[in-house]
């Protein structure tokens, strides 16, 4: 009876404990969402379009190197406060996602046909009244560059030569 009682004690304080750190998952880098609700919700009400990180944060070199090079650089915060809502979509290794966000990021994956990390999407996205599903107009997409300049670069002509509202 004791082990019963015991066990039933953990389950009560490690069930709550779990929640709590699936709740606080986030991304990598400053800045970005995990969630694509809280992405759309954003790029409505600032008119932005959403940029996509697809990675292997805990796993993939140019991965790491695109974050360290570009996504945690000031200029590149300053750019993307103006230009893009940041979405980070990871797939890692050895870091725990929470089940909601792992159906997301594989869902996307999927929509965009992504077979290869760090690929980084720029897209529109709009949601039907009363429908759950999302349309998306891609706008373009890139991968590792060198430099903040080089990136932000490959990314403004794909914003000025879409649809993008700004």
């Amino acid at each position: 009876m004791k082990l019963f009682i015991l066990s039933a004690l953990a389950f009560l304080f490690i069930v709550p404990f779990t929640q709590a750190q699936k709740s606080d998952y986030k991304a990598g880098n400053e800045g970005w969402l995990v969630n694509l609700e809280e992405a759309y919700t954003l790029s409505k009400k600032t008119g932005k379009p959403i940029m996509a990180n697809f990675t292997g944060s805990d796993w993939c070199g140019w991965c790491k190197r695109l974050s360290s090079a570009v996504f945690e650089k000031p200029e590149f915060q300053k750019w993307a406060n103006n230009n893009v809502i940041l979405l980070e979509l990871d797939f890692p290794r050895r870091k725990s996602v929470p089940d909601q966000i792992r159906q997301q990021n594989a869902s996307l994956q999927r929509a965009f046909q992504v077979r290869g990390y760090p690929t980084v999407w720029i897209f529109e996205i709009d949601k039907p009244t009363g429908s759950q599903e999302f349309t998306i107009n891609p706008l373009g997409k890139t991968g590792y560059k060198a430099t903040v300049e080089e990136f932000t670069s490959d990314v403004d002509k794909m914003l000025k030569n879409g649809t993008a509202s700004q």
